[in-house]
């Protein structure tokens, strides 16, 4: 049985990705800081708390994933939203503490998963970045920052780990339904002086299809490119939003 690790896997995109993967015969690994959430996680399921960003933990985790056989596919999917402010009023704190999850749980995750994967030849690394990592974002420095920065990471993954059979690819999620989305909604609204239906508009009317996404349009595309019918798939940055045509619009 194929096995897969999904950081930030207990609820949201992770979660949507936890059971995508359980649907096609995968061994399900996730990780979450959230105890509860991994307590509500299905029984099938092999859950654990991790802070992504704490290297020891991290190296642990993979200790137990080596000794139960390995992984194929890991989906490095933890991050955090990280403040909504200009530029100038972003606490170093935040800063830190929003690269250190999104980014530096990005690199730990792959730091761990490569030699396990370099042992078995072949391997897939999934992580999650978003459109911000493509297009930037106002009032969003650090999370934007911190979603660039895995893309580059991703890049370079890539190129590091072609000839050993691995492959690396992001996907970019653009505005997703859910809790956590609403959260951004209602900090944006203070920011911009604005209505939580007009940010949400707003972000819908950015896209050509004029929509949200749901946690499992990721998920689905998490499967896929894990597949063996991305087999040659590498190095590639993939949104999953709608076509995003305006960033930043208003409604």
């Amino acid at each position: 049985m194929n096995r897969v690790l999904v950081t930030a896997g207990a609820s949201g995109i992770g979660f949507a990705m936890g059971q995508a993967f359980a649907a096609v015969g995968y061994d399900v690994w996730v990780t979450d800081v959230d105890q509860a959430a991994l307590d509500a996680c299905p029984l099938a399921w092999t859950a654990r708390k991790v802070d992504v960003s704490d290297d020891d933990q991290m190296r642990g985790l993979f200790e137990q994933i080596a000794s139960a056989g390995g992984v194929d596919v890991v989906c490095a999917n933890a991050g955090i939203a990280g403040p909504t402010a200009l530029v100038e009023d972003v606490a170093w704190h935040d800063w830190q503490t929003c690269l250190n999850v999104t980014l530096g749980g990005a690199f730990l995750t792959a730091k761990y998963a490569t030699p396990l994967m370099k042992a078995r030849g072949s391997g897939a690394l999934i992580l999650t970045s978003s459109t911000a990592g493509v297009f930037g974002y106002p009032n969003r420095a650090p999370y934007a920052a911190a979603k660039w920065g895995v893309i580059g990471l991703m890049k370079t993954l890539a190129m590091e780990l072609g000839p050993y059979g691995i492959r690396a690819n992001a996907i970019c999620p653009g505005a997703v339904e859910g809790p956590r989305m609403e959260g951004v909604l209602a900090r944006e609204a203070v920011a911009k002086g604005m209505t939580r239906d007009d940010v949400y508009a707003g972000y819908a009317a950015g896209t050509s299809m004029r929509t949200f996404v749901r946690a499992e349009d990721i998920a689905n595309m998490a499967v896929f490119l894990g597949s063996e019918g991305a087999a040659r798939v590498s190095g590639q940055v993939i949104n999953v939003d709608g076509h995003t045509e305006n960033p930043d619009p208003k409604p």
